[in-house]
């Protein structure tokens, strides 16, 4: 008889809470969950009756990271993984490594955090930020000049860096906008940029020639302190740099300077390194830096879209041994 588990190092609080009621009790029926525990790595040892018996894991946000040797002698019989959140990178290696498969549901986290993209580019074009700012203190002239400087969205040029699942969903939301979306990607093909509107450029030119700018490159070493001071400075005096995607591929101090030589350049930040910032961070203090806390992905009920993205995957998999959202080792030296 087929065995699943939830699987969390936060308690259960947190699994409990993105997997509604009604997708707990589908997977009780197909694949025999057992929901009256949720095992944690320190619980390895006095749940092992359970766990070697385990064919499937759901899990999110918080789920273990476990070595090769962990997943070997307490989930010998283990098939895969399905977590109901975005980035594996955490924990996914080892399983792989040992045959498991891994799914995700970082399409569905992708969707919130596109379309609060998209909302931020929207109001960054017309200098809605720092506008709002001044127009709330009172400064009512200077907020009728700082919005003065904006384009709007009707022509405006917007620079996407990274076309992965996120990238991609905010350029189709942008399709429906006239805009001039340019992009940076070596990854992206020339004929997907075409479908999605896009226009594949340098880095360089990107900030360069941009009104706004969007990150949404993937989170890996090869990125980290990849957008510095060589790019932040060529930024139009009242362009917006908007971070949904990671903090640590920003050299924060090398932004700082950037909007300290120019304060119409705005910087939108959902995303720091670390999160959130230290005290006494500059950022606190500069009015041109906007901190939101990484609200951009799935929040409130949203998060259950990512666990029906699981239970999809799994009813899938039990049908024809094949689902969408599948992770493979190539994958991880991409992926976010």
């Amino acid at each position: 008889m087929m065995k699943s588990i939830f699987m969390e190092n936060e308690g259960g609080h947190i699994v409990r809470r993105v997997y509604p009621a009604h997708v707990t009790a589908r997977l009780k029926e197909i694949a025999g969950l057992d929901d009256s525990v949720v095992v944690g790595k320190n619980d390895l040892c006095q749940q092992q009756e359970l766990t070697r018996q385990a064919d499937y894991i759901f899990a999110t946000w918080g789920m273990p990271a476990l070595t090769a040797e962990e997943i070997r002698e307490y989930l010998p019989n283990l098939k895969a993984v399905f977590y109901a959140a975005g980035s594996v990178q955490g924990f996914a290696r080892p399983f792989l490594e040992n045959g498991v498969r891994v799914f995700s549901a970082w399409a569905a986290n992708g969707v919130p955090v596109a379309e609060f993209t998209t909302s931020q580019i929207l109001l960054a074009n017309k200098g809605y930020f720092q506008a709002c700012r001044l127009q709330s203190a009172g400064q009512l002239d200077q907020a009728r000049r700082h919005a003065g400087q904006f384009p709007g969205s009707f022509g405006c040029s917007v620079g996407l860096i990274g076309v992965g699942m996120i990238g991609s969903m905010v350029a189709r939301k942008l399709q429906d906008y006239r805009l001039h979306v340019m992009a940076y990607d070596p990854f992206l093909p020339a004929e997907k940029a075409q479908s999605l509107g896009i226009e594949l450029c340098s880095l360089e030119r990107l900030f360069s020639e941009c009104q706004t700018i969007s990150n949404h490159l993937a989170n890996n070493p090869q990125t980290v302190g990849m957008l510095n001071y060589r790019l932040f400075s060529r930024m139009k005096n009242n362009a917006v740099f908007i971070n949904t995607g990671r903090g640590a591929q920003v050299v924060e101090e090398d932004l700082v300077r950037a909007l300290r030589e120019q304060p119409d350049r705005t910087a939108v930040l959902d995303v720091t390194m670390p999160e959130p910032p230290q005290p006494g961070h500059p950022f606190y203090e500069m009015p041109n830096v906007f901190l939101t806390p990484h609200i951009a992905g799935s929040t409130g009920d949203e998060v259950h879209r990512m666990a029906e993205y699981m239970l999809a995957c799994c009813e899938s998999v039990l049908a024809t041994g094949q689902a969408e959202y599948e992770v493979d080792l190539a994958m991880l030296e991409t992926m976010a």
